[in-house]
């Protein structure tokens, strides 16, 4: 259990998150100052804070409910298959997406602490790595002179496998969901994959805390209520955590990214609220339209078509959509999206996914691409991960080359509890299996 003096820490962080949302705070800080210094009084204090008004001149519409979201959605977005698909192109476009993501996972690892552009650049460009074509050499991280404590596994001569790491955790949960139960995937079937498999030490934010809580739901000590647990006493919950699990539902509905979006829904809305959920409903749309649709700016129109208009979230990237579009080259793009949005950084979810945009409409290949995506810095493995998912669902086998994956010696560790696949080959060729999976649930009969 959390001492008082936490527990008066974490709901002022909550009040900061509700405010950031455009809910009444005024009064509160000082309210919850003056609060007894007992658990009942906080957390009396702490249920309240779900129903706080909006602001009267708020103008975004950010419901949390799915069919409230859909209704806020696009009228005109597509509800069905988008392409009329081929199943076997599209599982090796998966396979490929996956090994993308591992590598763009990886290639980001060891800078994964919230860097710019332009610090990275001064980092690698006296060593001639700038622009990056390769995995990160150690002598690059000493003149940037801060490292992820993860590097020892993770640069370039020092890699034996993919090393574990929360992301990759995320797609292979992601995947194991819907092996086992498909498209009707439910909240509780989350909880309880992630009771089974996900450590609590490899989990964050409203991971963790949601995690926490299942955890005393498993020993009795805890009402059956997941959406009083992601809506009570759960700070951060606008933050990227959500978004980096998104990968599976694309994977697993390419043409579909209506389906994608709803079953991200069902991952995100366990942890997240508002933007935190949009954003991994637009990523998952994102990844099941990438292999049909080969405009890489349309990709991203039509995900958006599963945001709410009217969210922040949903005026962000179309903002992004047409400063990558105007864009001169791959930089340019970055200084518009960058310029406008560099107060959301590490996991912030808006700019990170202009970013996307900018990779996607510049990348010529599934390497080129996440090394773009990593040049543009902030949390640069878990968004080299999802753009390693879109690059290969986009491109298709034969654009990632062989160098990326040689280091691994076809080795993956996860930290996943109850899950022993240890081949990168095999696991990818499994992950390929996620469309026809779903297909042969929708399919009539």
């Amino acid at each position: 259990m959390l001492s008082l003096p936490k527990v008066r820490e974490k709901l002022r962080l909550i009040i900061d998150n509700k405010e950031q949302q455009g809910h009444i705070v005024a009064g509160l800080r000082e309210k919850l100052d003056a609060a007894p210094g007992s658990l009942d009084a906080l957390s009396d204090f702490a249920r309240a804070l779900p129903a706080l008004p909006l602001r009267a001149d708020w103008p975004y519409v950010e419901p949390d409910d799915l069919e409230a979201i859909l209704a806020e959605c696009d009228p005109a977005r597509p509800t069905g298959a988008i392409a009329k698909m081929d199943l076997d192109d599209c599982s090796r476009r998966v396979a490929e997406g996956f090994l993308g993501s591992v590598c763009g996972c990886m290639l980001g690892k060891p800078l994964e602490i919230d860097p710019t552009f332009d610090e990275l650049r001064a980092a690698f460009a006296p060593l001639g790595e700038w622009p990056l074509r390769d995995y990160v050499p150690v002598a690059a991280l000493e003149n940037l002179r801060r490292r992820n404590g993860t590097w020892p596994e993770s640069t370039r001569g020092n890699i034996r496998w993919v090393a574990p790491d929360d992301d990759i955790n995320y797609t292979v949960l992601g995947m194991l969901l819907l092996e086992k139960h498909g498209a009707k995937l439910g909240k509780t079937d989350v909880r309880d994959g992630w009771i089974r498999h996900v450590p609590l030490s490899d989990v964050w934010g409203p991971e963790r805390t949601l995690l926490a809580k299942a955890a005393l739901w498993h020993n009795g000590l805890l009402e059956d209520d997941p959406d009083d647990w992601a809506g009570v006493f759960n700070w951060n919950d606008e933050l990227c955590g959500a978004q980096i699990r998104a990968d599976a539902y694309g994977y697993a509905c390419p043409g579909r990214p209506e389906l994608a979006a709803r079953l991200a829904w069902v991952d995100s809305s366990w942890t997240h609220r508002k933007t935190g959920v949009y954003a991994t409903m637009w990523t998952a749309a994102a990844i099941a339209v990438a292999p049909v649709e080969r405009d890489p700016l349309r990709i991203f129109e039509i995900a958006l078509q599963f945001v709410p208009q009217r969210s922040r979230f949903h005026k962000i990237v179309a903002d992004s959509l047409c400063e990558a579009a105007s864009a001169r080259d791959f930089e340019d793009g970055y200084r518009r999206i960058h310029g406008k949005y560099k107060e959301y950084s590490h996991c912030r979810v808006y700019q990170e996914s202009g970013t996307l945009i900018n990779t996607l409409r510049w990348a010529e290949s599934v390497g080129d691409g996440i090394c773009k995506q990593v040049m543009q810095g902030n949390d640069t493995d878990s968004y080299g991960a999802t753009a390693g998912s879109l690059l290969g669902a986009f491109f298709g086998p034969g654009h990632l080359e062989e160098r990326w994956l040689h280091p691994f010696n076809d080795d993956i560790h996860t930290t996943l509890s109850g899950f022993f696949e240890r081949s990168l080959t095999q696991l990818a060729l499994r992950m390929g299996q996620l469309p026809q999976r779903i297909a042969d649930e929708l399919a009539p009969g």
